[in-house]
């Protein structure tokens, strides 16, 4: 039995590594994204299929619900995501917490209503059906800077609390992952507007911090136990990380 996973934020990161490792797994899978040319790429390694898409836009998740519903599915993994700048709520820029909010929330409240009925054929045919969203342990520790992606991915969170109450007697899984400090090659970039000094610095001294693996890794255990047991958030940190405001930088030795 092949099961079908939807991947939203796949064309870097977390989400390339999620399409591989479902890929590794034998799952068949979605990859979606706006950059088609990256999407291509991995579909050429990994045999995954691929939809171009902006999950912040209706038309283009209505025409992905439409790619998706001639065959259940199994896993929607939502990704997408991002933060930008890291200024205080005084300074911030209110546009910068629109667009956070958007990719970070509504994105994946879009996503999730549209692709619903398809999972739900999905757990008519295999048993169950998961709905996985990428959070950060922002959502759950809040840090100076961080106020407009910490309300964004507390935002997120609640929609997946509030998600598994509505769905309840229904054989669908609700898993929040929450991340600590994971190094990508895009993300804290973003963040900081392209800025390479100011992304590096963030990792710089830190023994081990996260990969996209491990979270590709976290997500595929978690999809992958009995349909019965479900990991409702699961917060993932590297040893060197006790706070998202708390790194230890250096080595790591015993007292």
């Amino acid at each position: 039995m092949t099961k079908r996973a939807v991947v939203t934020g796949a064309s870097s990161g977390i989400g390339a590594a999620t399409v591989r490792r479902l890929r590794a797994d034998g799952w068949d899978v979605v990859g979606v994204a706006r950059r088609t040319d990256r999407l291509e790429v991995l579909a050429a390694e990994t045999g995954a299929e691929i939809f171009t898409a902006d999950v912040t836009r209706q038309a283009d998740v209505d025409a992905l619900r439409d790619f998706l519903a001639d065959r259940p599915l199994d896993a929607l993994i939502n990704n997408a995501g991002g933060a930008f700048g890291l200024a205080s709520v005084e300074s911030s820029d209110p546009d910068d917490w629109t667009r956070m909010f958007d990719v970070n929330v509504v994105a994946v409240k879009r996503v999730t209503s549209a692709l619903l009925p398809v999972l739900r054929r999905g757990a008519a045919a295999h048993g169950n059906a998961d709905i996985v969203t990428i959070t950060s342990i922002a959502a759950h520790v809040s840090y100076e800077g961080g106020a407009g992606y910490n309300a964004a991915k507390a935002g997120a969170h609640a929609l997946m609390e509030v998600l598994r109450l509505e769905l309840a007697g229904e054989p669908l899984r609700v898993i929040e992952i929450a991340p600590g400090m994971v190094k990508t090659d895009e993300f804290t970039l973003v963040r900081f507007g392209g800025d390479h000094a100011k992304a590096d610095a963030v990792y710089d001294g830190v023994r081990d911090p996260l990969s996209a693996d491990d979270i590709a890794d976290t997500i595929a255990h978690a999809i992958g136990l009995p349909g019965h047991v479900n990991l409702d958030l699961i917060s993932v940190k590297p040893v060197a990380q006790a706070a998202p405001h708390k790194v230890i930088r250096g080595p790591l030795t015993p007292k």
